[in-house]
């Protein structure tokens, strides 16, 4: 059934909402409620059923069991080398070396390149990592929040080896682009067309240095900071599952959280960029080195498992929603609607650049990167081959729209993530992010423009 424009009044209930409430669990569900009312009035049935059918749906799908797996692991594992005092030692290490808030700054970015295999765990771990140190330095964790997420997502199509673009390389695999095998040496190709994720990614340290300078609600959150001291706004603060250092007469050591990151590294290297394979590794190999060196008894660190991945679950909640109101905009054709309003100005130059702003739009209202890649990219392919206009080109013009939604949507796993990490509300990272994501977002959609008229 056609639902035309209807389509898009459920993700602008949600964003106009979780701006008026400064909160998205409310607003996504009121969205998807909106949604599924307005699918019940034109397919006369019981609107509640549809959003309980559909949650079900959400629930069942491999995809979002392995993104509760992953989320809940990495709690785990974050709980574990929180507890151990690794992290807290990690930090004051590295206080030692950083001197100034700059190269506080400019480290937390340079984290976020090392971390590189997938952005749940940048997001999680540098975040982690950094907030002791750029506390110490008077920076605001909307600012570390969004190093952390800009990082993130972006350099993850980017690298050539991360779970974005094997998951991207497999959608191309599929869409007949290459042979099963070869998904790394096709993405290859793409990544020279990733507009958005360069973009954003180069535009970090340039803000870092005061090249660009800091405004809107981010200044006002550094000069919060730095006048006040509060890094976080008061009564803003992310909660969370407390997880004190574990009692003992064991000495804490950096080492404590650096081998456990390698091992999870290491593991998802080793089981092909697998990133749940990798983060059980992890956290088992944790589990039995801390019981080794007698970091905690067993039921200690059973406990901290069970914690840590309870310190997700608000995270996963958002995560979780997010998908329903994703599953109401495939019910309403959002996509299809899109695609079919910018056909009509659509040209060989101008292809690119449509792509990418229109398929932003999905993105960052539905708050979904990688369902829009599994449904966008097999159309482009085509549509790119009839108008003879370079494939990669516009393959990576949708891979830079999602990653745009990826950082810019109040309600994208990216930013619930990083905001989980660094400890702060999503609203304010959200909004204090988004000047900045739209100014890598208008420079790409020039880039995209170029490009157009010379490949």
């Amino acid at each position: 059934m056609d639902y035309g424009a209807l389509a898009i009044i459920p993700p602008l209930v949600v964003i106009v909402l979780a701006i008026i409430w400064r909160s998205s669990f409310e607003a996504l569900l009121v969205g998807c409620i909106v949604g599924f009312i307005i699918i019940g009035i034109h397919t006369q049935t019981n609107f509640f059923t549809g959003f309980v059918d559909t949650l079900y749906k959400v629930m069942e799908d491999e995809s979002t069991v392995w993104v509760i797996l992953v989320c809940g692991l990495y709690g785990s594992l974050i709980g574990l080398v929180v507890r151990s005092g690794g992290a807290l030692k990690f930090g004051e290490v590295m206080l030692t070396k950083i001197k100034t808030k700059r190269a506080a700054l400019l480290g937390t970015w340079g984290l976020g390149l090392f971390i590189f295999l997938d952005d749940y765990l940048s997001a999680l771990t540098v975040g982690i990592t950094m907030k002791k140190i750029t506390d110490h330095f008077k920076v605001p964790r909307e600012y570390l929040a969004y190093i952390v997420n800009t990082t993130a997502p972006p350099w993850s199509v980017i690298f050539p080896i991360s779970t974005w673009t094997i998951f991207i390389g497999g959608i191309m695999v599929k869409s007949n682009m290459a042979l099963q095998g070869e998904e790394v040496k096709i993405y290859l190709n793409v990544i020279p067309f990733v507009a958005y994720g360069w973009v954003s990614v180069l535009l970090i340290p340039l803000v870092i240095m005061g090249v660009i300078p800091i405004f809107g609600k981010m200044k006002s959150a550094v000069l919060r900071a730095e006048e006040t001291g509060a890094t976080i706004p008061e009564g803003r603060k992310l909660s969370s599952v407390k997880l004190e250092i574990f009692e003992g007469e064991k000495k804490q050591k950096a080492i404590y959280f650096i081998l456990p990151l390698i091992s999870t590294l290491a593991a998802t290297f080793f089981f092909e960029i697998d990133a749940l394979k990798g983060i059980m590794v992890g956290v088992a190999f944790t589990f039995i080195y801390y019981l080794i060196i007698r970091i905690a008894t067993f039921t200690q660190l059973s406990e901290t498992i069970f914690l840590g991945f309870n310190s997700m679950v608000f995270a996963l909640a958002l995560v979780v929603i997010s998908y329903v109101l994703k599953e109401v905009g495939d019910q309403m054709g959002l996509t299809q609607y899109v695609i079919n309003g910018v056909k009509p100005i659509v040209s060989r130059e101008l292809l690119p650049m449509v792509i990418f702003v229109s398929i932003s739009l999905i993105s960052f209202t539905t708050g979904s990167s990688w369902g829009v890649y599994a449904v966008v990219i097999p159309i482009v392919i085509p549509l790119a081959q009839s108008l003879d206009s370079n494939v990669m080109m516009n393959i990576g013009a949708v891979v830079s729209a999602g990653v745009f939604g990826a950082n810019a949507c109040f309600y994208s796993d990216a930013t619930i993530l990083t905001s989980q990490s660094c400890e702060t509300n999503n609203l304010d990272h959200a909004l204090s992010q988004l000047p900045f994501a739209l100014l890598a977002f208008l420079i790409s959609a020039l880039v995209y423009l170029g490009m157009g008229f010379i490949f």
